[in-house]
Protein backbone atom coordinates (compact mmCIF):
# COMPACT_ATOMS: atom_id res chain seq x y z
CA UNK A 1 0.00 0.00 0.00
CA UNK A 2 1.29 3.42 -0.79
CA UNK A 3 2.16 5.99 1.90
CA UNK A 4 -0.52 8.38 0.42
CA UNK A 5 -3.28 5.43 0.66
CA UNK A 6 -2.00 4.89 3.77
CA UNK A 7 -2.35 8.05 5.48
CA UNK A 8 -5.21 8.50 3.67
CA UNK A 9 -7.07 5.28 5.60
CA UNK A 10 -4.90 6.28 9.01
CA UNK A 11 -6.93 10.11 8.57
CA UNK A 12 -10.27 8.31 7.37
CA UNK A 13 -10.02 5.82 10.52
CA UNK A 14 -8.95 9.47 12.68
CA UNK A 15 -12.07 11.16 11.91
CA UNK A 16 -14.00 8.43 12.17
CA UNK A 17 -12.64 7.78 15.92
CA UNK A 18 -13.40 11.23 16.51
CA UNK A 19 -17.10 11.44 15.14
CA UNK A 20 -17.65 8.55 17.06
CA UNK A 21 -16.89 10.37 20.22
CA UNK A 22 -18.83 13.10 19.59
CA UNK A 23 -21.94 12.57 22.64
CA UNK A 24 -24.98 12.19 21.53
CA UNK A 25 -27.87 14.45 23.20
CA UNK A 26 -31.50 13.09 22.83
CA UNK A 27 -34.60 15.30 22.16
CA UNK A 28 -36.85 14.74 25.31
CA UNK A 29 -40.39 15.84 25.70
CA UNK A 30 -41.12 16.28 29.50
CA UNK A 31 -43.07 13.15 29.47
CA UNK A 32 -40.16 11.28 28.57
CA UNK A 33 -37.86 13.13 31.09
CA UNK A 34 -40.63 12.55 33.93
CA UNK A 35 -40.15 8.73 33.23
CA UNK A 36 -36.27 8.60 33.60
CA UNK A 37 -36.67 10.84 36.69
CA UNK A 38 -39.56 8.46 38.47
CA UNK A 39 -37.39 5.16 37.72
CA UNK A 40 -37.38 3.28 41.29
CA UNK A 41 -33.53 2.72 41.14
CA UNK A 42 -31.25 3.09 44.12
CA UNK A 43 -29.36 5.76 42.00
CA UNK A 44 -28.74 9.04 42.93
CA UNK A 45 -29.32 11.44 39.92
CA UNK A 46 -28.47 14.99 39.36
CA UNK A 47 -30.34 16.83 37.38
CA UNK A 48 -28.94 20.02 36.35
CA UNK A 49 -31.07 22.59 33.88
CA UNK A 50 -29.26 24.64 31.85
CA UNK A 51 -28.65 26.70 28.32
CA UNK A 52 -25.87 27.30 26.30
CA UNK A 53 -27.14 31.35 26.59
CA UNK A 54 -27.12 31.06 30.94
CA UNK A 55 -23.75 32.81 32.13
CA UNK A 56 -24.22 30.90 35.36
CA UNK A 57 -24.75 28.15 33.68
CA UNK A 58 -21.52 28.02 31.38
CA UNK A 59 -19.50 28.87 34.64
CA UNK A 60 -20.84 26.69 37.21
CA UNK A 61 -20.54 22.97 34.17
CA UNK A 62 -16.85 22.71 34.79
CA UNK A 63 -17.72 22.01 38.74
CA UNK A 64 -20.16 19.45 37.93
CA UNK A 65 -17.82 17.92 35.53
CA UNK A 66 -15.36 17.38 38.36
CA UNK A 67 -17.88 16.10 40.65
CA UNK A 68 -18.99 13.22 38.43
CA UNK A 69 -15.34 12.17 37.51
CA UNK A 70 -14.76 12.20 41.42
CA UNK A 71 -17.94 9.64 41.97
CA UNK A 72 -17.92 7.64 39.10
CA UNK A 73 -17.21 4.94 41.20
CA UNK A 74 -20.74 5.67 43.20
CA UNK A 75 -24.41 4.91 42.05
CA UNK A 76 -24.60 8.59 40.88
CA UNK A 77 -25.37 9.66 37.44
CA UNK A 78 -25.18 13.04 36.04
CA UNK A 79 -27.69 14.95 33.76
CA UNK A 80 -27.33 17.31 31.77
CA UNK A 81 -31.35 19.34 30.61
CA UNK A 82 -30.54 21.67 28.22
CA UNK A 83 -33.23 24.36 28.08
CA UNK A 84 -31.79 25.65 24.42
CA UNK A 85 -34.73 25.74 21.39
CA UNK A 86 -34.62 22.29 19.98
CA UNK A 87 -33.71 24.60 16.42
CA UNK A 88 -30.29 25.06 18.79
CA UNK A 89 -29.17 21.10 18.70
CA UNK A 90 -26.81 21.35 16.24
CA UNK A 91 -25.66 25.19 16.26
CA UNK A 92 -25.28 25.42 19.63
CA UNK A 93 -25.82 22.75 22.10
CA UNK A 94 -23.25 19.98 20.27
CA UNK A 95 -20.10 22.81 19.32
CA UNK A 96 -20.33 23.92 23.18
CA UNK A 97 -20.64 20.02 24.25
CA UNK A 98 -17.50 19.36 22.46
CA UNK A 99 -15.97 22.67 23.16
CA UNK A 100 -15.96 21.90 26.90
CA UNK A 101 -15.55 18.17 26.71
CA UNK A 102 -18.69 17.42 28.82
CA UNK A 103 -18.70 13.64 29.67
CA UNK A 104 -22.02 13.44 31.66
CA UNK A 105 -25.14 13.11 29.97
CA UNK A 106 -26.52 15.71 28.11
CA UNK A 107 -30.17 15.84 26.79
CA UNK A 108 -32.53 18.72 25.35
CA UNK A 109 -35.70 19.26 26.57
CA UNK A 110 -38.02 20.37 23.92
CA UNK A 111 -40.69 22.46 25.58
CA UNK A 112 -41.54 25.76 24.35
CA UNK A 113 -43.57 27.24 27.34
CA UNK A 114 -42.06 26.30 30.41
CA UNK A 115 -45.51 27.91 31.98
CA UNK A 116 -46.94 24.29 31.65
CA UNK A 117 -44.08 22.07 32.40
CA UNK A 118 -42.15 23.78 35.29
CA UNK A 119 -43.82 22.76 38.35
CA UNK A 120 -44.37 19.19 36.91
CA UNK A 121 -40.70 19.14 37.66
CA UNK A 122 -40.36 21.43 41.24
CA UNK A 123 -43.58 23.17 42.77
CA UNK A 124 -40.87 25.69 44.15
CA UNK A 125 -38.97 26.39 41.08
CA UNK A 126 -39.52 29.99 39.66
CA UNK A 127 -38.27 29.05 36.10
CA UNK A 128 -34.52 30.38 36.65
CA UNK A 129 -31.37 28.48 35.76
CA UNK A 130 -29.22 26.78 36.59
CA UNK A 131 -31.36 24.44 38.68
CA UNK A 132 -30.23 21.39 39.89
CA UNK A 133 -32.39 18.51 41.47
CA UNK A 134 -30.81 15.97 43.31
CA UNK A 135 -32.95 12.64 43.65
CA UNK A 136 -32.81 9.20 44.96
CA UNK A 137 -36.16 7.80 44.31
CA UNK A 138 -35.44 4.68 46.28
CA UNK A 139 -34.91 7.17 49.17
CA UNK A 140 -37.22 8.95 48.13
CA UNK A 141 -35.17 12.13 49.06
CA UNK A 142 -34.66 15.26 46.82
CA UNK A 143 -33.03 18.67 46.98
CA UNK A 144 -32.96 21.68 44.67
CA UNK A 145 -31.26 24.12 44.10
CA UNK A 146 -32.06 27.58 42.08
CA UNK A 147 -28.72 29.27 42.06
CA UNK A 148 -25.24 28.09 40.25
CA UNK A 149 -23.33 25.66 42.86
CA UNK A 150 -19.60 25.43 42.74
CA UNK A 151 -17.73 21.95 43.00
CA UNK A 152 -17.34 22.26 46.54
CA UNK A 153 -21.42 22.95 47.57
CA UNK A 154 -22.69 20.54 44.83
CA UNK A 155 -20.25 17.65 46.87
CA UNK A 156 -21.22 18.66 49.90
CA UNK A 157 -25.24 18.40 48.89
CA UNK A 158 -24.40 14.87 47.06
CA UNK A 159 -22.79 13.90 50.20
CA UNK A 160 -26.37 13.81 52.07
CA UNK A 161 -27.39 11.53 49.68
CA UNK A 162 -24.79 8.79 49.69
CA UNK A 163 -24.61 8.06 53.48
CA UNK A 164 -25.61 5.25 54.33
Amino acid sequence: MSLLKTFGLSAGLLLAAHAGQAQRVAVLKLPELQQRLARPTDTTYVVNFWATWCGPCVQEMPGFEKVRAATTKQKVKFLLVSLDYASQLDKKVRPFIQKRGLQSEVVLLDETDPNTWLTKIDARWSGSIPFTLIVNNKTRRRATFEQPLTAPELTAALQKFLVP
